[in-house]
């Protein structure tokens, strides 16, 4: 099985080979509770989220990664934030990339759908915010998060 490993200002980390923007989506429910997956690849929780393919657009990346990995189908709101941090890589093993970072975070309202596993995810739940902290995630997810949390309408972009 392939895996993904995130690192950040590891001087033991592969070296960037890639750039591919992909997006995150924050999803929260009438019920104040965050839509997060447990990523198959390393058992870490994340926002649904993935790469944006050739001809499509950021949005319709967001609601296409969102659709796969949870049945969740989203209407995207606005954005968070860009994070481009060239010290957080991320290798995939399954074929040596190594990406840096660049990843756009969309707020999005749920439109249709029910949260079910896909193979990108071992788990699909309905977080409530005051436990989304005590979920095990990688510190870039953890700092989207925070950032979606206190999010007062300006965006983040790092």
């Amino acid at each position: 099985m392939s895996r993904r490993i995130d690192y950040y200002d590891d001087p033991q980390a592969p070296k960037a080979n890639s750039l591919v923007p992909s997006v995150n989506v924050a999803i929260e429910n009438d019920n104040g509770e965050i839509l997060l997956i447990c990523r198959s690849d390393n058992g870490n929780w994340a926002l649904p989220g993935g790469a944006v393919d050739l001809g499509e657009s950021v949005s319709q990346a967001a609601v296409r990664e969102t659709r796969e990995e949870t049945g969740v189908e989203c209407e995207v709101m606005g954005i968070v934030g860009i994070y481009s941090d060239p010290k957080h890589l991320i290798h995939y093993t399954s074929n040596g990339e190594t990406r840096q970072e660049f990843s756009i975070l969309l707020r999005a309202r749920q439109i249709g759908g029910r949260a079910r596993v896909s193979d990108e995810s071992s788990d699909v739940e309905w977080i409530p915010r005051s436990q989304v902290a005590e979920k095990k995630m990688d510190r870039s997810m953890r700092l989207r998060l925070r950032d979606y949390l206190e999010y007062a309408g300006q965006p983040r972009i790092s």
